[in-house]
């Protein structure tokens, strides 16, 4: 394991909830700062976020709500463009996009990485320079690869041969010499779940360092004088806390630039090590300490490249859940609560999988609490679950809430600032919420809520 590693723990092998030393009645109104957003309290009883009462904020926006921190969110650009000093810190825009988070990041400094033409398309309408966007994508279309060579972006790391041709063709048609990268599957096993792990060979993401297949891409692109090939990529996998998956793909990616050196003379002036870390969700997760992060990352490459004769490339790392993540709470409101007799209480509100698909998804994990109070009761073995008509539907699988929890109560759920709001679908025809960002005691919706006249716009 890596000197800068945290290991993840397997949570399969703990023990059940209803297995657990019991929970007093005032654990269930703790607010852990490390998996609730920085400006996290009670007041009164009530959750608080940003300075602003969430029974406000559903008063005043309705639930379902997804509430950003805009103080957590910008903190977290800053430590990263801090411990990356030096380096190049692009967003993962995936994580979750919106014009206010472009400005977020403008303002702080930070790039923007986007995977389709209407990521870019957010970045652009407010002026995000487009010299700090890079264009991802497995399968880029040829609109999508002809608005970045138009826009102008700094970087577009290609995915494919058949890229490659398509994206050499364009550049020539259209008088444009983009920089370009090769996105590497570099054969490391990032221990997280199957569809967030991204660097082994058999999947749809990158070419092949075993193979050989991302060393031909070189030679391919190397041959088309209206590429400019600058430097590969690497992206392992999402929600990785164990950062020793890193440390391997720097040193192999490295040892490719060595051989690039070797057989073509060529010296690539960057090195783009993707993102992926992960955040806390529930008690006992650990995340990666981001300075050690970027001292380990930038020790292991300037060792490597020394040792090898290289100049030090310049690194990018493409964060996206560990800036917006831990900022996002989702605000529901109780209606119906139906208790299995030696099983467990169903808690449903007005949400679920439509607005939080990643339980169902991958049987992701979370927090959350009675919010719109504190309470004294017992705790009560429960299941978070939504309004659709699927029995997957499940926001919290297992957690205890106060056995006094009753309809009409807020629950706020932790740590849904990214992949919530991006992944969320009109399943049912339930209308996407709006999102509110709270800062200073003020909140002022970013993003508007989906209305019935959405859903049936475009309708024939």
């Amino acid at each position: 394991m890596s000197r800068f590693a945290h290991p993840a723990g397997d949570r399969h092998a703990e023990m059940l909830p209803q297995e657990r030393p019991p929970l007093a009645p005032a654990d269930l109104n703790r607010i852990n700062p490390a998996i609730w957003p920085r400006t996290s309290t009670r007041t009164e009883g009530a959750l608080t976020v940003g300075g602003v009462d969430v029974r406000d904020l559903a008063r005043d926006h309705g639930t379902p709500l997804y509430v950003i921190d805009e103080d957590d969110v910008r903190s977290r650009m800053r430590d990263y463009a801090t411990a990356f000093a030096g380096s190049e810190v692009h967003y993962a825009g995936k994580a979750f996009l919106c014009k206010e988070i472009v400005r977020w990041l403008q303002a702080e400094g930070l790039g923007l990485d986007v995977a389709s033409a209407g990521e870019l398309a957010v970045a652009l309408s407010v002026g995000f320079p487009a010299e700090r966007i890079t264009m991802h994508g497995n399968n880029k279309s040829v609109a999508e690869l002809t608005r970045a060579l138009e826009a102008g972006v700094g970087h577009i790391v290609v995915d494919s041969y058949d890229e490659i041709a398509r994206l050499g063709f364009l550049a020539e048609q259209h008088g444009k010499r983009p920089k370009v990268m090769i996105r590497v599957t570099t054969g490391v096993e990032a221990h997280t779940h199957e569809f967030i792990a991204t660097a082994h060979d058999d999947q749809k993401f990158g070419l092949s360092l075993n193979t050989g297949a991302a060393a031909e891409a070189v030679r391919r692109i190397l041959a088309l004088p209206q590429l400019e090939l600058v430097g590969l990529h690497s992206h392992i996998g999402s929600q990785i806390v164990d950062t020793a998956g890193f440390e391997v793909a720097a040193r192999r990616l490295t040892a490719l630039l060595v051989q690039i050196k070797d057989e073509h003379g060529v010296v690539l002036p960057e090195l783009d090590l993707g993102g992926g870390y992960g955040i806390a969700y529930v008690e006992g997760d650990e995340a990666p300490d981001i300075k050690e992060l970027a001292d380990g990352l930038r020790e292991i490459v300037s060792k490597v490249c020394v040792d090898a004769g290289l100049p030090v490339p310049r690194l990018t790392v493409e964060p996206g859940r560990t800036v917006v993540g831990p900022g996002g709470v989702t605000l529901y409101e109780v209606g119906t609560i139906k208790d299995v007799e030696g099983l467990r209480t169903y808690v449903s509100v007005n949400g679920g999988m439509s607005d939080n698909v990643r339980t169902a998804l991958y049987g992701a994990e979370y927090t959350a609490v009675l919010a719109s109070r504190a309470s004294e009761a017992e705790p009560m073995l429960s299941r978070l679950v939504g309004k659709h008509c699927e029995s997957g539907d499940i926001i919290v699988r297992d957690l205890h809430l106060p056995a006094d929890l009753a309809p009409g109560d807020l629950i706020a759920v932790a740590a849904t600032g990214a992949y919530c709001r991006s992944l969320a679908s009109n399943y049912n025809y339930l209308p996407r919420p709006a999102v509110v960002a709270v800062s200073g005691g003020v909140s002022r919706v970013i993003v508007q809520g989906e209305t019935e006249d959405d859903l049936l716009r475009g309708q024939l």
